[in-house]
């Protein structure tokens, strides 16, 4: 990733980069890697994560209704 730096302004060449890199993910990723997760585990979060987007659509849906 590159981000062009105009007029000496480091600083928000920084700010962008930071910003580009949350859009892509990036500081996400790092969190998930820092320490190593057993397929077990990493089952279980994903489904307990689908378990809570489920619910929310649902509720979600209900209020439409009503």
């Amino acid at each position: 990733m590159q981000v062009s730096v105009l007029g000496n302004d480091v600083e928000k060449a920084l700010k962008l980069l930071k910003r580009k890199l949350q859009t892509d993910g990036f500081f996400g990723e790092i969190k998930k890697r820092k320490h190593y997760e057993k397929p077990s585990v990493k089952k279980k979060r994903k489904q307990a994560n689908a378990e809570r987007r489920r619910r929310k659509s649902q509720r979600f849906k209900k209020d439409d209704r009503g």
